[in-house]
């Protein structure tokens, strides 16, 4: 398989990373539409035009980089930077996959579909421009996944509550952050990397600057879910657990059940931080958490979690 070309032309659209996307879910299971088929079918058709879209934007970043990802230890071996796959086969393939991702978007409506163009927009922009502009750089990868949270509560009509939206703004800034610091330390390991040559903005940062960010974000994070779970109202179909508890509980701890889902989030945003401080991770968050199983198993409790306290215990 890794000796076809096929697997190079799929390697250059990143698939791994479609697993950003799944935050377009947001606002379906937070609306209590997850379960129903027609809504369902609309965010499935929005994570695929992401997927396409997102894809796209990679391919874009590729032909943009190609040099300086020849300089990078381990970018060198993406497919333009090796030379497995042509600049035409990579445009080519980028129109068609882009075409496809906007005639989708166009497809769920006229917002779903100008999203789509922002998001197309900041990518490229971030690529011309901004990946060398200090701090603005971390803002531009950040905007990513708050987009993806907007996208996917416009999809079903959700309105997205301040809380949740500063916690998608806090948990975003703090994996963009997580992303510069781990490539600096990756950077600076390697004697005969250079820094400035392979990402100008990161020769402006320091590690403890980095350091001071990441400790910002994540405290954010944690402080804005922990008011978001308090203060939202799940709505839903609910299977009525009051037959188990007993009357003198107090209202918090029959009613605000989602503050469950804080104890996975906590420990998430803290083994995130290991992986990128201990293990000098954090590079690609995809990659992440695909590869520690502590990490995935908290992102996947948290998502059980929710689910059951909207869906079943409301």
């Amino acid at each position: 398989m890794r000796d076809t070309h096929f697997y190079y032309l799929l390697k250059l659209l990143r698939p791994r990373q479609w697993i950003k996307n799944f935050a377009l879910f947001a606002g379906i299971t937070f609306s209590g539409l997850l379960f129903e088929s027609e809504p369902l079918t609309r965010v499935s058709i929005a994570f695929i035009s992401f997927c396409f879209l997102s894809s796209a934007t990679y391919i874009i970043n590729d032909i943009l980089d190609v040099q300086k990802d020849r300089l990078h230890p381990f970018k060198r071996m993406r497919p333009l930077a090796s030379g497995k796959v042509s600049f035409v086969e990579a445009g080519v393939l980028c129109a068609v996959i882009l075409v496809s991702a906007l005639l989708l978007a166009g497809s769920l409506g006229g917002l779903f579909l100008f999203i789509a163009i922002i998001y197309l927009a900041i990518q490229i922009l971030y690529s011309l421009i901004f990946k060398g502009v200090v701090i603005f750089d971390i803002f531009f990868i950040a905007s990513g996944y708050i987009l993806r949270v907007l996208a996917g509560g416009e999809i079903v009509d959700y309105h997205i509550s301040v809380w949740l939206l500063l916690t998608t703004v806090s948990l975003s800034l703090f994996l963009a952050v997580g992303k510069r610091r781990s490539e600096l330390t990756l950077l600076r390991n390697r004697k005969e990397s250079k820094i400035q040559e392979i990402r100008q903005s990161l020769s402006h940062y320091s590690e403890n600057l980095l350091d001071a960010y990441t400790a910002i974000f994540a405290t954010t994070a944690i402080l804005f879910y922990t008011m978001f779970t308090f203060l939202e109202h799940p709505s839903g179909m609910r299977i009525s657990l009051n037959f188990l508890l007993p009357e003198y509980l107090p209202y918090y701890l029959q009613r605000k059940w989602l503050m469950i889902t804080i104890l996975p989030v906590i420990y998430g945003i803290m083994r995130y931080m290991q992986d990128i401080y201990e293990k000098s991770e954090g590079e690609s968050p995809d990659r992440v958490l695909l590869a520690d199983k502590s990490l995935l198993a908290s992102v996947i409790l948290w998502v059980l979690t929710v689910i059951a306290v909207i869906y079943f215990i409301g």
